[in-house]
């Protein structure tokens, strides 16, 4: 096992691509234990991919892709606005709104960055915002996107712990609007010793007004969620319903979307999802050389010789995916650690669920952490600030996210309540 990870560690360290790093690391490990023609490493990698509920990716990935050129995501800010723009504060709660609202569309931190970041610093630098201010609730609020359904990461996690995508789903929804009320919250108390003014007064008209603009993509998570809830199509059949209805919007409702667009944002999507799928192969082979050596096992053993209390394992947790998320891809990190960490979980009784959810959230935090957290550099790239600016602005809102993180770990109801209400139905 030293072998196998000295030998990622260099890789790494040499500046090789995570997948091919952990493709790499398992060949030479593989090549120095059982010699030449090993067949292990291509047919785990195809095995890792094998899967149906994966096709998921791509077409989420798309559907936030047409969201994005299809102007919907400045329809969502003017909705946002109106909505809680009047509130002390304003574009901070507005900024907020915006990416609970998205999130329902694509999932992804670094989305919600790349497609509401541009829109949601601009309209708060004109507004008269300090740039900390800005930056930091843009780059917080981001971390919503990937618990709130749909959430690429917990479709990666569900086909690594074989949990179901739906009640993953279900589970996320609590924790990002607790994370949103906190963040709020945090945002009243800071523009009221700035004196942020709010950025208009309440209109119920223009809340109508502009949800009436906004209400074909206001649906889209309605159809998401409540298509998987209901048994209508699974996780995978969503994706596509997803892509397919944000097409539709985009090319002939809104008519923004032109042939060449989508030909682009195809050959993007193909592009990114790509570059998961060898994360996920070669992540594949090396959690398979872990779980053969019986790392997870070991790793129980140590873990409850220590202490039986779910929680202190839990701020083990914490602690681990916080480091492990300042270096490694988030997809590696949930390939690599899950096989790894869940037999403890389950030996200690914590529901897998529960333990999920609580695994993602540290490894999102890790997208906000130094020295390689990506939101930290697409934040960067989109506002004209330096990455060291970015994280100072991000200690800002260390508080709300340090709350929910102590949220989760000691009401695990906050991520079972809503899978456990539903297990009556098809998830």
């Amino acid at each position: 096992m030293i072998l196998l990870f000295a030998s990622l560690a260099v890789l790494l360290a040499i500046g090789l691509p995570i997948g091919f790093a952990l493709v790499g690391a398992s060949m030479a490990y593989l090549l120095v234990t059982e010699g030449l023609g090993s067949p292990q490493v291509l047919f785990r990698m195809v095995n890792g991919v094998d899967s149906f509920t994966l096709l998921a990716i791509p077409f989420f990935i798309l559907a936030g892709s047409v969201m994005n050129v299809g102007g919907v995501t400045e329809r969502i800010f003017a909705f946002a606005d109106s909505l809680v723009g009047w509130m002390k504060g304003g574009l901070g709660h507005v900024n907020v709104a915006a990416s609970v609202i998205f999130s329902g569309m694509s999932g992804a931190a670094v989305a919600d960055v790349g497609g509401l970041g541009a829109i949601e610093v601009k309209a708060m630098r004109n507004a008269g915002y300090d740039d900390d201010f800005t930056i930091g609730i843009t780059g917080a609020s981001s971390i919503i996107g990937p618990l709130i359904p749909p959430s690429l990461p917990l479709i990666i996690y569900g086909v690594v712990a074989s949990e179901s995508i739906g009640s993953l789903f279900l589970a996320g929804i609590l924790p990002g609007l607790l994370i949103a009320l906190l963040m709020s919250l945090t945002i009243f108390v800071i523009a009221r010793r700035r004196g942020y003014r709010p950025s208009q007064r309440f209109k119920p008209r223009l809340v109508l007004s502009r949800a009436r603009h906004a209400i074909f993509p206001l649906l889209t998570p309605v159809i998401i969620i409540g298509g998987i809830t209901l048994g209508v199509f699974t996780p995978t059949e969503a994706a596509v319903a997803a892509s397919a209805y944000a097409i539709l919007l985009s090319a002939f409702v809104f008519r923004t979307m032109k042939w060449g667009d989508f030909v682009r944002l195809s050959r993007e999507t193909a592009t990114t999802t790509s570059s998961i799928l060898i994360i996920v192969a070669g992540s594949a082979i090396f959690s398979w050389l872990l779980t053969a050596n019986n790392v997870g096992a070991l790793v129980r053993d140590i873990v409850t010789g220590m202490t039986d209390s779910p929680v202190l394992f839990l701020f083990l947790v914490a602690g681990v995916t916080l480091v492990v998320g300042c270096f490694l891809d988030m997809i590696a990190a949930i390939t690599i650690l899950v096989p790894v960490l869940l037999p403890t979980a389950n030996s200690l009784g914590i529901d897998p669920i529960h333990f999920g959810i609580f695994f993602m959230f540290n490894l999102m935090l890790g997208l906000l952490t130094p020295p390689v957290g990506m939101v930290i550099f697409v934040l960067a790239k989109v506002s004209g600030v330096t990455p060291a600016f970015v994280s100072r602005s991000l200690l800002l809102f260390a508080a709300p996210l340090l709350l929910a993180l102590l949220a989760l770990l000691f009401i695990p109801a906050l991520s079972t309540a809503l899978p456990a209400f539903m297990k009556g139905g098809s998830l």
